[in-house]
């Protein structure tokens, strides 16, 4: 994704919407684009990362915390984001990197009430050297299920930070030099990784092998990046949840988010299925089952 720099522009807009993409070899047709959105803060980039040889390594890594919302709903999309913090605010939360940060509440988002979420959410875009959040809607869940679903979001975020990121250092470091030990840590929530497409790596120069990708089980209570994606993905789902409240009010859908709650469930039986909704998923396959 071509990124135009300014120095009078301290920040970058970034979207996009990706409405086909290659996954393990074969080439496909999304059944809805999945909307990816954030931002990059070039001017806190550069100064944490346009500095001499003399930096120790430590300085030179950088790390993008990854998380997901809504994997368990019947309805709507699962929301994924990615962060990158300040070098001095990424690290394990026991440590409390955070500590005297306008992000000192942030944990886990799960373990925060909505009121905290919601104030930690601006926060996060506007501390953060960058973020992406990707939307991946019902029909690509029921297309590809939900894992992989999740799994392309947790990819795409990535690369699309990453290319703007990296783009922006190349072009404020024409020799490179910076990049060339640039080490990237990319830390995701829970116990497995996405398959990363290095294509836009190898054209920035960066190699494969400087891309180390860790997947950390319940990482969103454990390392601060993850949990300021967290908040960005939960939030931002929040969201479409309540946009989607106003249009059908008689789901209930401000209070039960799409999960299977009882209410939600007697919704389904009485209003029937949604366009929203992931049809893929046995309570929803019941429902219109019942309505046939």
């Amino acid at each position: 994704m071509p990124i135009q720099h300014h120095t009078e522009n301290p920040s970058q807009p970034i979207e996009i919407s990706i409405e086909h993409i290659d996954i393990k070899g074969q080439y496909i047709q999304l059944a809805a684009p999945i909307r990816l959105y954030g931002q990059l803060n070039i001017s806190k980039l550069f100064e944490q990362y346009d500095r001499d040889e003399a930096q120790s390594f430590a300085q030179s890594i950088l790390k993008i915390g990854v998380d997901e919302a809504g994997r368990g709903p019947l309805l709507g999309s699962v929301n994924v984001a990615a962060a990158i913090l300040p070098s001095d605010w990424s690290g394990l939360i026991e440590e409390q990197p955070l500590k005297e940060t306008p992000l000192s509440i942030l944990t886990d988002s799960k373990k925060l009430s909505e009121k905290k979420r919601d104030i930690l959410y601006p926060l996060v875009k506007a501390h953060a050297l960058g973020y992406v959040i990707a939307n991946v809607p019902a029909a690509v869940i029921d297309q590809v299920n939900i894992l992989q679903a999740t799994m392309l979001g947790m990819r795409l975020c990535t690369e699309v930070l990453l290319d703007a990121a990296l783009t922006c250092l190349v072009t404020k470091n024409n020799e490179n030099t910076l990049l060339k030990q640039l080490q990237i840590e990319v830390l995701f929530d829970g116990n497995r990784c996405p398959d990363l497409s290095h294509t836009t790596f190898h054209e920035l120069g960066i190699s494969p092998s400087s891309v180390d990708c860790q997947a950390w089980v319940k990482g969103d209570a454990r390392h601060t990046s993850i949990a300021a994606a967290s908040i960005l993905a939960k939030v931002s789902r929040d969201e479409t949840m309540y946009a989607l409240d106003k249009q059908h009010p008689e789901y209930g859908i401000a209070k039960h988010k799409g999960y299977p709650t009882r209410a939600h469930m007697e919704a389904l039986e009485r209003h029937g299925v949604l366009s929203a909704h992931r049809r893929s998923f046995a309570p929803v396959i019941k429902a219109l089952e019942r309505r046939s």
